[in-house]
Order: structure tokens, then C-alpha cells, then sequence
């Protein structure tokens, strides 16, 4: 005999906690990710707006990194 007294229990404990700890995990790496390539690290919270987890990733991909920008001029400066 089944239970079904027990999936909103299970609902309650497991999958919401789940599902909150990986957003979470996403908006902290994306967090670091933009700051170590030279954006602002709040950029990462946009991954929690509905298809802000697809545009912040290609934005990334194809933008320019400030850092890289940087760090050239540094180069170039030091020859």
C-alpha cells in the first residue's frame, strides 16, 4: 500500500533544499568566475533570473576579460 501522505514530506525536506542549494552553488561560482575575469561579481546573480543562466555564460564566453586587457598593457609596458 502506498502512502501519499509522505511526497509532500518528501517535497518539503529533499527537493527544496536541493533545488536551493544548487542555486546557490551557481550564483557563488558565477560570483567568482566574473570577478576573476575582470567583471562585476554581482553579474553572478543573475542566475537567478529566468534565462539569465544562458545569456551570463555566453556573455562571458565571447566578451572581452578586463583582466586580459589588463594584463597585456602591463606586458607590452615591461618590454
Amino acid at each position: 500500500m502506498q502512502h501519499p501522505e509522505i511526497i509532500p514530506l518528501l517535497i518539503l525536506f529533499f527537493v527544496i533544499p536541493f533545488v536551493l542549494l544548487c542555486l546557490i552553488l551557481k550564483v557563488v561560482a558565477f560570483w567568482k568566475i566574473c570577478s576573476r575575469v575582470g567583471f562585476s561579481g554581482p553579474l553572478g546573480l543573475l542566475m537567478l533570473v529566468p534565462f539569465g543562466d544562458i545569456i551570463l555564460p555566453l556573455v562571458v564566453a565571447f566578451a572581452k576579460w578586463p583582466v586580459l586587457e589588463q594584463r597585456l598593457k602591463e606586458f607590452n609596458q615591461s618590454q
